[in-house]
C-alpha cells in the first residue's frame, strides 16, 4: 500500500480509532467480482463540461423532487470554482478552501490538487461525500482527514462538498431522506469540477461513507459522468427497507408523526397503498443505468447502518448485470476502523484500475 512520506501522516492516521494494518488482506471476506470493466475514457478534445444527465424515463409521473426521474429532469449547471483560501499543503498535494454554486446557494468545499506534472488530460478526480455529521458541528477542515489524505496522496483531485447548511455553506440543512438537496449539491459539484482546468472531466469517480454512500448511489443513477463509485457502510437499501430494517427510521406498524417516514407517507401513501412511488425514489431500481462499477465495504459489527444493506445492494447489482465488489470486515465498526488500511488500499487500487488505466 502506498504511504505518504510526510512526517505528520502518523498524526492523521491516528485520527482513525483503533486503526491497524492487516497482514494478509486476502484473508478478509471478498465476494466474487462481477463484470468489472475499466470505464472507457472519452477523447478530451470532444468532451463536454456540462453534466451528462441520464434521460428521465417518465417525467410526467415524477411529482416528487426525490423521485429519480424528477432528479434526472433537473439541470445541474454548477459554476466556476472559487478559491476562498489556500490551506496548508499535504505531503504531495495542495489544499484549498473553495466555493461553488448550487441552486443559487454558495456551497463551500475542501479541494486538493496533486503536485507535479499534470497529465495531458488533467488529473483524475474523486468526489468525496462525507457521512452524517450534525451540521452545526461540521467543519470543512475537520473529520475524514486521513481518508482524504490517502486518496489525495495517490494522485487524485479530491473534492469534498460541505452540503448546504453545513459550516459556512448557504441554505438550510436537513431533510436527508425526504429531499434531494444534498444530492443536488453534489451533482452541481461534479458539474463545477468538470470546468476546473486541472481536472479531467472524463475521469471522475465518487467515494461515499454512510449517508454519503446514499448520495453516491443516487448521483450515479442520475449522471453518466461518474465512472466508478466506492461506498463504505452506505445507507444503500431501498426505501421500504430503510424504515423496516433500520433502527433510526423503524416503525413497527405505522410511522410516528414527525418522522421522515411519516412525512412521505402523508403526502404519497404507504408502501402498501402506493408501492410505485416508493420504488421511484429508490436508486436501487435504476442500477441498470449505472455508467461504471461500484466497490462496497462494510463492517459486520456496524451499529449505525446494517451491513445487510451492502449485501442487498451487491446482490441487486449482480442481478442488474453491473460490476460490483463487496468486502465484509468481520467484527468491524461503522468507520471500518480496525481494517482501515486494507479497505483504503482496496479503494485506491479500485480507483486506479478504473480511472488511471488507458
Amino acid at each position: 500500500m502506498k504511504r505518504t512520506s510526510h512526517y505528520w501522516f502518523l498524526f492523521l492516521f491516528l485520527l482513525i480509532p483503533n486503526a491497524c494494518e492487516t497482514s494478509d488482506p486476502s484473508s478478509l471476506p471478498r465476494y466474487p467480482v462481477s463484470n468489472l470493466p475499466v470505464a472507457p475514457l472519452v477523447n478530451p478534445s470532444t468532451s463536454n463540461t456540462a453534466l451528462q444527465v441520464i434521460p428521465a424515463a417518465n417525467v410526467s409521473s415524477a411529482s416528487h423532487p426525490l423521485q429519480i426521474d424528477a432528479m434526472r429532469a433537473r439541470e445541474y449547471p454548477g459554476s466556476d470554482i472559487v478559491v476562498e483560501q489556500v490551506l496548508d499543503p499535504g505531503g504531495n498535494y495542495s489544499r484549498y478552501y473553495v466555493s461553488y454554486l448550487s441552486d443559487g446557494l454558495k456551497i463551500y468545499a475542501l479541494m486538493t490538487v496533486p503536485n507535479g506534472q499534470k497529465p495531458a488530460t488533467g488529473w483524475p478526480v474523486v468526489m468525496f461525500n462525507h457521512g452524517y455529521i450534525p451540521p452545526d458541528v461540521y467543519r470543512t477542515t475537520e473529520r475524514y482527514i486521513a481518508y482524504v489524505d490517502e486518496i489525495a496522496s495517490s494522485g487524485y483531485i479530491v473534492f469534498r462538498s460541505d452540503y448546504r447548511g453545513h459550516d459556512r455553506s448557504e441554505g438550510q440543512a436537513g431533510g436527508i431522506y425526504t429531499q434531494p438537496n444534498y444530492s443536488i449539491d453534489v451533482l452541481n459539484a461534479v458539474a463545477s469540477v468538470k470546468r476546473h482546468p486541472d481536472a479531467d472531466p472524463n475521469r471522475i469517480g465518487m467515494w461515499g461513507h454512510s449517508m454519503g454512500g446514499y448520495i453516491t448511489l443516487r448521483s450515479m443513477v442520475v449522471t453518466r459522468d461518474i465512472k466508478v463509485g466506492v461506498i463504505w457502510a452506505g445507507v444503500v437499501a431501498r426505501y421500504p427497507d430503510l424504515f423496516t430494517r433500520w433502527n433510526w427510521g423503524a416503525r413497527p406498524t405505522t410511522a410516528e408523526p414527525g418522522s421522515w417516514v411519516y412525512s412521505l407517507e402523508q403526502s404519497n401513501g404507504s408502501v402498501e397503498t402506493n408501492p410505485e412511488f416508493w420504488r421511484s425514489i429508490s436508486a436501487n431500481g435504476y442500477l441498470q443505468d449505472l455508467n461504471g462499477p461500484i466497490q462496497i465495504h462494510h463492517g459486520t459489527a456496524d451499529a449505525d447502518v446494517p451491513w445487510e444493506f451492502s449485501q442487498m445492494l451487491h446482490d441487486e447489482m449482480v442481478q442488474a448485470g453491473q460490476g460490483v465488489e463487496l468486502y465484509l470486515y468481520e467484527g468491524d465498526n461503522h468507520n471500518i476502523s480496525n481494517n482501515f488500511s486494507v479497505a483504503m488500499q482496496r479503494t485506491i487500487e479500485f480507483f486506479d484500475r478504473s480511472l488511471k488505466s488507458n
